[in-house]
């Protein structure tokens, strides 16, 4: 497992995003901020391309969007055409944590600010903005281990190009670990998911069922879309709602599923501060004004020598108790939505 450690500062970034709101001047159209998305496939990073537009225009300044379908050297080539379109700053959302790395450099060189958006890449000049990925695992595993504290678990990680996956990775560990050492938790098996893949994880889970004769009783996964291959291979054998799963991003089917009670948790990350945040950050650098004010914490990953600047965001873990009140009441997901396969009668009666 790489030796990754997050060092955050006592500030939120919840009220830091707020205030450089009102201190950002009215910009003509004379910053071009490009965005390069490591895929538009996925629901998340398309939500946040609208996000981030929004923002860039909120701000007065032109975005470009580029979407490397999930290609880490595509990505690469799609950076440098930016930097040679001219762009002032970059907000990256990376492929590939170490290949990304040589789009920052080329960028570098130009003099061209990058943004490492909510994926770390190593290279020391990006500036990361993101969530704690220690607290969210840690999160996700917690509210798994209140339902199961003792039991047969098996593993589904993120993309193992991600580091990301190995934060989150870390965070879900310091729960799981001391039970696993006590004789409490068995664990089954663990296995990666390419590109985080829905697909990967539904084979996973539906060989680990086939191999352990359905005795599984907790699933921990990376995110919603890894929960989501989780829960389709649990339905399969009759299963889903019975053995609790966890999810991060709050994708509106996470949602669902944890209001019909297949998935225990999904650990809502605001994206929306997030890409305020990075926007108003990439913008305040393209003009060249330092955004000191807006740190409040460091990324540093020991096996890669490398230390940055960091911007975190808080996150809340997302369970059927509160799910009405931080999704809906906070405006991520309407009521019709999240409750949208539960009868009406049974909807949170609280409009």
């Amino acid at each position: 497992m790489k030796n990754t450690r997050l060092v955050v500062g006592v500030v939120l970034v919840l009220l830091v995003s707020l205030a450089v709101v009102s201190a950002v001047p009215a910009f003509a159209r004379d910053i071009t901020i490009g965005v390069s998305i490591r895929s538009l496939s996925e629901e998340r990073w398309a939500r946040e391309q609208i996000l981030l537009k929004e923002k860039g225009e909120e701000l007065g300044v032109e975005v470009v969007f580029t979407d490397a379908n999930n290609d880490e050297f595509v990505q690469n080539s799609q950076i440098e055409n930016l930097i040679a379109r001219g762009v002032d700053a970059l907000i990256i959302i990376a492929r590939n944590s170490d290949v990304a790395a040589t789009g920052v450099e080329m960028a570098a060189s130009e003099g061209i600010p990058c943004i490492a958006y909510d994926v770390a890449i190593y290279h020391p000049e990006a500036i990361y903005v993101s969530f704690d990925s220690v607290r969210v695992g840690y999160e996700m595993a917690k509210a798994v281990v209140e339902q199961v504290p003792k039991g047969r678990y098996f593993w589904v990680g993120g993309s193992p190009t991600d580091d990301n996956a190995y934060l989150i990775r870390k965070g879900q560990f310091q729960v799981l670990q001391p039970l696993i050492d006590s004789g409490d938790i068995e664990l089954l098996g663990e296995q990666w998911c390419d590109a985080w893949s829905p697909e990967e994880a539904l084979k996973h889970v539906e060989n680990a069922l086939t191999a352990h004769s359905n005795q599984i009783d907790a699933v921990i996964c990376a995110n919603d879309g890894t929960a989501g291959g989780a829960v389709q291979a649990l339905q399969e054998q009759g299963l889903a709602g019975k053995v609790p799963t966890c999810g991060q991003d709050a994708d509106l089917v996470a949602c669902q599923r944890v209001a019909e009670g297949t998935q225990t948790v999904t650990v809502f990350k605001d994206v929306r501060i997030l890409a305020d945040t990075a926007m108003i950050a990439a913008v305040e650098l393209a003009r060249g004004n330092s955004i000191e004010h807006m740190i409040n914490g460091k990324y540093v990953n020991e096996a890669k020598g490398i230390e940055q600047d960091a911007i975190f965001v808080d996150v809340i873990p997302v369970t059927k108790d509160n799910l009405y009140e931080v999704i809906v009441l906070g405006g991520f997901h309407t009521l019709e939505d999240v409750y949208r396969n539960i009868p009406r009668d049974q909807w949170p009666d609280k409009q």
